[in-house]
């Protein structure tokens, strides 16, 4: 049996696959993603613009979750989890710390963009020892353990699988995230019911 933590992981991580399946439905890339706070969703977002004329790398889930957070008056403060469809990429992964969360769970990895492998205990930039000292009481620091993966992934595969299945979906096409996604065999077969 599983202990109450993961039972909370999946009830969550399901409301954001509710938003990625409602993005795939209009032609978007199926990520969708709630932020958590209090036992609340406090913030919601699903892709947009991965498709049509406005096609652009900026709205994605995530960024549209705190978006909806800061519109509602960033409830529950700082330290809310994100839950994503999709490992978030490093723009998307960085908008999430600086906005205070405590903690970002994913459903999918994303194999040619995600940032959750990154060392987040290192500096990024080449700068000098007075930047490693600065940063040993930043945002960032332990934040690799506050990362958890492959929350519902089969069923975030398989909204992927279609996408990647659908030949009127252009977006990363050709793409190695693509290529994976379709290599892969879920272990459940999933219907466009779930």
């Amino acid at each position: 049996m599983k202990n109450q933590s993961q039972k909370s992981n999946e009830y969550w991580m399901q409301q954001a696959l509710d938003i990625a399946e409602k993005a795939l439905e209009r032609g978007e890339f199926p990520v969708g993603c709630i932020l958590v706070s209090g036992g609340m969703i406090v913030g919601r977002g699903g892709r947009l613009n991965s498709r049509g004329h406005m096609e652009n790398e900026l709205d994605h889930a995530e960024i549209q979750a705190i978006r909806d957070w800061i519109a509602r008056g960033k409830p529950g403060g700082l330290g809310f989890t994100a839950y994503t469809t999709l490992e978030p990429c490093l723009m998307c992964t960085g908008a999430l710390i600086l906005s205070g969360a405590g903690r970002i769970v994913y459903s999918y990895e994303d194999v040619m963009g995600g940032a959750a492998g990154l060392n987040f205990n290192k500096s990024f930039s080449r700068g000098c020892l007075q930047v490693e000292q600065a940063r040993s009481g930043h945002l960032y620091r332990d934040f690799n353990n506050r990362i958890e993966g492959a929350v519902l992934r089969e069923r975030s595969l398989g909204l992927f699988q279609r996408f990647f299945s659908n030949p009127g979906n252009r977006y990363l096409k050709g793409s190695l995230l693509e290529t994976y996604t379709l290599s892969l065999q879920p272990r459940e077969k999933i219907s466009k019911d779930l």
